[in-house]
């Protein structure tokens, strides 16, 4: 569902989301009760998809449902997943399934219902570009908007005075591999696209997964669940040093808090790359539910003697590969603890190696002279999420998801999502319009209790919005 027709082009929007995926989503069903706001929020996709080649049955999300886009900032919103499940007459079967950690598809489900009710969305919407005109102290936001075919079919204009950036992440394929994807034959699968190419995959002789977190630990377990025993002919492989569970502790937990946001904003750049670098067990292990149900398939083909003809090695990068015939695959591998090497040969790949950040600047590159950027060339952020940009640009460019290097390892985390929505629409409005806790962990992190976030900037007046808009 859309908002009518802006009535004047020419009149500034107070913002602008590009984007419509969990976060900025988060962000326009916390925006929708504060009438003083004038938002509009686009995305190129026809409707809100959120990774459908990975929503294989029984696949759980990480986060419990209180993570859904607002609860943890707004519990009364319209937009909570309990009230989801009362709008779908499923609360009492919900309750009795006394689930604190739904399911993917379910997740999926009820952003989609919240997209399709919450106004101001627009899909079909391309960003092409976003700039700054110092003349009207305006940002321009240049959109195609799309067919029902993806082509372009008429050309637009929005000015607003801040902008939030919500493109989210695309899948990364590791550049050995990148050959590959794009060559007919040998099927050579993201994971991303795993559901919409699993028949293909399950015909194949020997299945090859790469990647040791979630995702590969998911898509091997469905390619177990579906091969005959004795005949599994599977191999996984990663490059870490174990098939590592996540770390779900309750105090590990806390690195996925506002207080340790905090705490890590405040520190120096090569100490947080470090951090980074070091925490990937807090976000990229596998869940341990889903490491007992791998061992109990694999235990299960055991009972009647033998052994399932599957190969799990950690401690496994790949080297090069290449096509050794029009069905097969090579692929070479080197071991990073013993520094051995060997050939893998193999009828079909599955990439499970993540995601990594959209890049942001095909759409900013009208903003580069303005912004700064650290010793890395990566945008600096501030701590309410915003683009350090030069002084004379009055307006603010927010990003979802974007700050990992600023702000740890729970800037793609759902549970973070309606906290840092609140602190954008806080810092906005200058007020605050969600007040938030002053502490959410019992851990101290630093010697020191981190200063506290800096309150709002003073509100200014905003552009009333036109009767009946």
């Amino acid at each position: 569902m859309s908002t009518p027709p802006h009535p004047d082009p020419d009149t500034p929007r107070d913002l602008v989301g590009i984007g419509i995926g969990p976060f900025n989503l988060s962000l326009a069903a916390l925006a929708h009760p504060l009438t003083e706001l004038d938002t509009v929020f686009y995305e190129q996709r026809p409707h809100f998809d959120w990774h459908p080649g990975l929503l294989i049955d029984g696949t759980t999300l990480q986060v419990p449902y209180l993570a859904d886009l607002v609860t943890l900032a707004d519990p009364t919103s319209p937009w909570t997943f309990l009230n989801h499940l009362k709008a779908r007459d499923r609360l009492f079967p919900f309750y009795i399934a006394e689930r604190f950690h739904i399911q993917r598809a379910e997740y999926d489900t009820y952003c989609r219902w919240v997209a399709t009710h919450l106004p101001g969305l627009h899909f079909r919407h391309q960003v092409d570009a976003a700039r700054w005109n110092p003349e009207r102290d305006i940002f321009e936001v240049d959109h195609t908007q799309l067919d029902t075919d993806g082509e372009a079919e008429a050309l637009g204009r929005t000015y607003t005075r801040n902008i939030v950036l919500g493109i989210g992440t695309e899948p990364h394929i590791p550049d050995p591999l990148r050959p590959l994807v794009d060559a007919p034959g040998v099927p050579v699968i993201h994971a991303s696209d795993y559901l919409t190419h699993r028949d293909t995959l399950l015909a194949a002789g020997h299945i090859t997964v790469v990647g040791s977190g979630q995702s590969g630990a998911e898509v091997f377990l469905d390619l177990l669940r579906h091969r005959p025993p004795g005949h599994e002919n599977l191999h996984w492989i990663g490059r870490t040093p174990s098939f590592a569970p996540m770390e779900n502790s309750k105090l590990g937990l806390e690195h996925f808090t506002p207080d340790y946001t905090h705490y890590f904003h405040t520190l120096a750049e090569p100490v947080r790359d470090r951090l980074t670098a070091s925490q990937w067990q807090l976000h990229k292990g596998i869940g341990t539910d889903t490491i007992a149900a791998i061992h109990d398939e694999l235990y299960h083909r055991t009972l009647n003697g033998g052994w399932p003809d599957t190969v799990l090695t950690p401690g496994v990068r790949v080297r090069t590969a290449g096509r050794i015939s029009t069905t097969k695959i090579e692929l070479h591998l080197e071991h990073l603890q013993q520094h051995t090497r060997t050939r893998l040969t193999t009828d079909a790949v599955v990439l499970a190696t993540g995601h990594r950040q959209r890049p942001l600047d095909r759409i900013l590159a009208g903003l580069d002279p303005y912004m700064r950027r650290d010793s890395s060339d990566r945008p600096r952020i501030d701590e309410h999420f915003r683009l350090v940009l030069d002084p004379s640009v009055t307006g603010a460019v927010y990003v979802q998801n974007a700050e990992l290097h600023t702000h740890g390892v729970g800037a793609p985390d759902l549970g973070l999502a309606a906290w840092r929505s609140a602190t954008i629409l806080n810092t906005l409005t200058g007020k605050e319009t969600y007040p938030l806790p002053t502490r959410t962990a019992f851990t101290t992190f630093g010697l020191h209790p981190h200063p506290q976030v800096p309150r709002a900037r003073p509100p200014r007046t905003l552009t009333p919005l036109v009767e009946g808009r």
